[in-house]
């Protein structure tokens, strides 16, 4: 079973959206389709409701970082 994951936890959002979308430069994804990949990831217990910009911009931070390691 896939671990828990939530809003804060932006590094393992990042690795797993990284995992899964590989081919995607993350500053290229607008928010509203992040916070659907974000939604659907397996473990993900967030409230869909309790996203703001600065946690989408912090994982979208993090995908990034996780997204130049793999170059």
């Amino acid at each position: 079973m896939p671990r828990e994951i939530e809003w804060t936890d932006t590094e393992e959002i990042g690795i797993q959206l990284q995992e899964k979308y590989p081919e995607i430069e993350p500053y290229t994804v607008r928010f509203t389709d992040l916070h659907q990949y974000v939604t659907a990831l397996p473990g993900f217990i967030g409230d869909p409701a309790k996203s703001n910009e600065s946690i989408l911009e912090a994982i979208q931070a993090a995908w990034n970082e996780e997204y130049e390691d793999a170059k």
